[in-house]
């Protein structure tokens, strides 16, 4: 395709972004900032990190292994039959990973943000030299900070066996948003102090470039979802624009137009569906759709939970009764079909101490534990029951953990915008940031 055209993104949105089978299959990305306990303020290479990837050789159930661009180390999953399946071999690679990095003294940081080491970019890939102009060119430092210092747990899951069936699924994708970045809140310390916010890198993305991190209902113009996300495609910022169509060349960070702007020959060359991909891979929505539903809101969770979204997200949306109780619950939670942005920054600055997103996850929990056995999964059932005792049903998440544990007391206000560090402007608990 030589020169691509509006509708030509639209057939390929509504071709392969929103490619509809019979729902079932479960995957998730976990992402692992790594320390090393001899020098914690140090940050571990990435040559040191595939230097001991490749001796031990790749994880036994088939993860895949890549890098984020401040050294995190992500392993991706396959997509499985149902969340058991899918647990058991992210298990089995976790583990692989886990040893190997302890044989030479690091460590897993059970954490989303890294509490004390500034944001040090390692990967000098073109695509993440473009995207750091970007942001530093439109002066978002929490642009630097998203892509060195976070990390998050994504939960795929399969787009739905029809349109109408699509449709809902995406509805309730965005209406369960809020409840996941509340339950699993990770990310309350920044700099060795508390933030004001249970979910920093929520903040954090949320302060980053709207035209790809907002979610993709909060300015859209029609219901039917594919389309909706077309014109949230048209509308972004472009990233870069590389010389050669596919990514050779030169890059250009920045064009200062938008993918339309682009369409609509205000681009150096004609746009092409390799240009379109690329695009698509840099919009960062909450929910983003890629053939399947990318839940991207989740804070990486201490060890021994990180199973816990997974599960609990493909109960609510594979297993019927569940998904019936999620479906009414986080409607009234959202008083409609979609979250408003007011819900986002409650979820992510109070956590559980909403009392009305509290309601709502009590409730999603409770159907999960109920659904999970039906599903084949009785032992991560056990395992979600644990988690809702251990901070649901008692109105905590992860990052009350961390806060519990902080010296010195926190103060009234936190987050200040430092280009050194890749800051937030004036963060505080419940403020836009």
């Amino acid at each position: 395709m030589a020169h691509m055209t509006t509708e030509d993104v639209h057939d390929y949105i509504n071709g392969v972004c929103f490619k509809t089978g019979p729902p079932g299959k479960v995957g998730a990305e976990t992402e692992w900032l790594v320390t090393d306990p001899e020098d914690p303020t140090a940050p571990v290479t990435i040559d040191r990190l595939a230097e001991l990837l490749e001796a031990c050789g790749p994880p036994p159930a088939g993860s895949r292994i890549t890098f984020e661009p401040g050294g995190q180390i992500e392993l991706s999953s396959a997509a499985l039959p149902g969340p058991a399946p899918a647990h058991e071999a992210l298990a089995r690679d976790l583990d692989h990973l886990r040893k190997t990095l302890a044989d030479d003294g690091l460590h897993l940081a059970e954490t989303a943000l890294d509490p004390v080491r500034p944001p040090v970019r390692q990967l000098r890939l073109p695509r993440y030299t473009a995207m750091e102009r970007f942001f530093a060119n439109r002066r978002q430092p929490s642009g630097h900070t998203m892509m060195c210092s976070t990390a998050s747990l994504q939960v795929c899951l399969d787009t739905g066996a029809d349109p109408a069936d699509a449709c809902a699924r995406w509805e309730l994708a965005h209406r369960l948003g809020p409840v996941l970045v509340s339950a699993f809140a990770n990310s309350a310390v920044w700099r060795g102090r508390p933030t004001g916010w249970k979910s920093t890198r929520w903040a954090i993305w949320a302060a980053t470039d709207g035209t790809r991190t907002r979610p993709a209902l909060e300015s859209h113009t029609h219901p039917d979802p594919a389309t909706a996300w077309a014109e949230y495609a048209l509308a972004a910022h472009l990233l870069a624009v590389s010389e050669v169509p596919g990514g050779g060349g030169e890059w250009t960070a920045d064009p200062g137009i938008t993918l339309a702007d682009w369409i609509g020959g205000r681009g150096a060359r004609p746009i092409t569906l390799a240009d379109l991909e690329f695009h698509l891979s840099t919009l960062f929505p909450p929910v983003r759709p890629r053939g399947w539903w990318e839940l991207r809101m989740i804070d990486a969770l201490p060890l021994d939970w990180w199973p816990v979204p997974m599960a609990l997200a493909a109960a609510l949306f594979d297993e019927p009764r569940a998904r019936a109780v999620a479906e009414e619950a986080t409607e009234r939670l959202c008083r409609g079909r979609f979250p408003d942005p007011a819900l986002w920054r409650r979820s992510a600055s109070l956590g559980p101490a909403d009392p009305e997103i509290d309601a709502c996850t009590r409730i999603c929990f409770d159907a999960a534990v109920e659904a999970l056995p039906r599903m084949g999964a009785a032992g991560l059932a056990h395992l979600v029951d644990a988690y809702a005792d251990h901070y649901v049903r008692r109105g905590r998440c992860p990052a009350d953990g961390a806060l519990g544990r902080l010296v010195p007391e926190p103060r009234a206000e936190t987050g200040t915008r430092d280009e050194d560090h890749g800051g937030v402007h004036a963060v505080r608990g419940g403020d836009t940031p």
